[in-house]
């Protein structure tokens, strides 16, 4: 699957603005709408549920891993929105070898979601959602702005967490080279794995096996034993609610087992709605106004 290097796929040529555009990316199609584009899309994946308003009585074409082609192509959509690590190569090949121009993005900074928004609203040629992204532009350059002004916090975010058969209990995390990383360390967070790379199988993760060779692998997501995560010391930890779902039971047992991390000791252990860490685009906006918050109680 290709995709650009500035964070999306670079060979997106309309002459004029798309009518018909399928969205297989949550995000995407929160943006669309968010930028005053929503009008355009005519069919969406099961997860996408915002904005629920307007995306309610829209096609409903399947998950983002396994969405229905036949579906998709019947819509006869000009432009299909993908993304690199929500869809699948063989989604992408499918609907390019039937004609469809599909656009790949893989923004892994927020400078480079913001660039793919920006593509978007050029594609469009549209004023008002041009002046939109202005205001998110801005609204970043405020936050980035303010959080350089307070000094930064060891912060452990996982994203899953499992145990292996015999009872090791893992969380996994993400390094620097995920939007999520700098989207948290733009705002004061510094990510106390941001070093790590994943390691193949889970057992060389967790310090049990040997690593293989990584070959064309992911390493972006790193798996983490309670050891590691307590000898990082984190002063703030954050628990999102997707991918994986945690909750106040999952609090009280990190409290529990990290008892002398500072992020226990003062009481800043939160549970975050998971979009406003995982989401790239327009959801950047809540995010900038909810996460600096969060560590109000540290200064």
């Amino acid at each position: 699957m290709k995709s650009g290097g500035n964070g999306h796929h670079n060979s997106l040529h309309f002459r004029h603005p798309p009518k018909r555009v399928v969205s297989l990316v949550p995000s995407m199609t929160e943006s669309m709408f968010d930028l005053g584009l929503g009008s355009s899309v005519v069919g969406i994946t099961d997860y996408c549920v915002h904005p629920a308003d307007s995306v309610m009585t829209l096609p409903h074409l399947g998950g983002p891993k396994n969405p229905c082609i036949g579906d998709i192509l019947a819509l006869e959509p000009d432009l299909v929105l993908a993304n690199w690590e929500e869809n699948t190569l063989h989604t992408v090949e499918e609907l390019e070898a039937a004609g469809i121009a599909v656009w790949v993005s893989f923004p892994k900074t927020v400078r480079q979601s913001l660039d793919v928004l920006w593509t978007l609203v050029g594609l469009f040629r549209n004023r008002s959602s041009a002046a939109r992204l202005e205001t998110l532009e801005l609204t970043l350059d405020w936050a980035i702005s303010s959080a350089s002004e307070k000094r930064s916090f060891r912060c452990f975010c996982p994203i899953w967490y499992d145990q292996t058969q015999a009872g090791i209990q893992w969380w996994m995390t993400f390094n620097q080279d995920t939007y999520c990383h700098d989207l948290l360390q733009l705002l004061g967070y510094h990510n106390a794995f941001a070093d790590r790379q994943r390691q193949y199988p889970l057992e060389a993760d967790l310090g049990s096996a040997s690593p293989e060779e990584t070959q064309n692998r992911d390493t972006r997501y790193p798996r983490l034993t309670l050891a590691d995560v307590q000898a990082a010391e984190p002063e703030v930890i954050l628990l999102p609610s997707e991918p994986f779902i945690f909750t106040e039971t999952h609090i009280e047992q990190l409290t529990e087992w990290l008892q002398d991390t500072p992020a226990v000791q003062r009481n800043c252990v939160f549970l975050v709605e998971g979009s406003l860490i995982t989401w790239h685009g327009t959801r950047l906006a809540r995010a900038l106004r909810e996460l600096p918050a969060l560590m109000d109680s540290y200064q």
